[in-house]
């Protein structure tokens, strides 16, 4: 086993309809299932939060790719997630689809750095061959 260099953790009680709390209590939320496409207003899910940590993860890599690389970038990710059917057990799956918007560099060294983001993410790396991964790359 590789050495640890991180250990968090997150509690949740009640599943899709429960609480979500992280051990130092920033993340304190209520979870809800969506209701058809509609996401409740006062509630998050799993996938939002999922969402949100690829994001993130995702634009700290492309931050070091891009500092590697001596470029000098302002960059904004979406991380979209979305929950599909999955007919091999009628239970369900994930795909997520990055949406990178980066200025400071071409739309061609744009596409590059996401592409070396996406093979040094940890949580690309995670998810490699086991949900499809759309990247969509757009220069500010």
């Amino acid at each position: 086993m590789s050495e640890k260099i991180l250990t968090t953790k997150a509690t949740v009680q009640g599943g899709r309809e429960g609480h979500v709390k992280s051990d130092n209590g920033v993340i304190d939320l209520d979870l809800s299932m969506p209701k058809g496409k509609d996401l409740p207003s006062d509630a998050t899910n799993p996938e939002q939060l999922f969402a949100a940590g690829y994001a993130a993860c995702f634009d700290g890599a492309l931050n070091l790719m891009a500092s590697k690389a001596g470029k000098e970038i302002d960059s904004t990710l979406t991380g979209e997630v979305s929950l599909l059917k999955d007919s091999s057990d009628d239970g369900f799956k994930l795909a997520v689809t990055l949406h990178a918007e980066i200025g400071g560099v071409s739309q061609e060294e744009a596409e590059d750095l996401v592409h070396k983001a996406h093979e040094f993410c940890p949580y690309s790396k995670a998810t490699r061959g086991n949900i499809d991964v759309d990247l969509v790359v757009k220069t500010k």
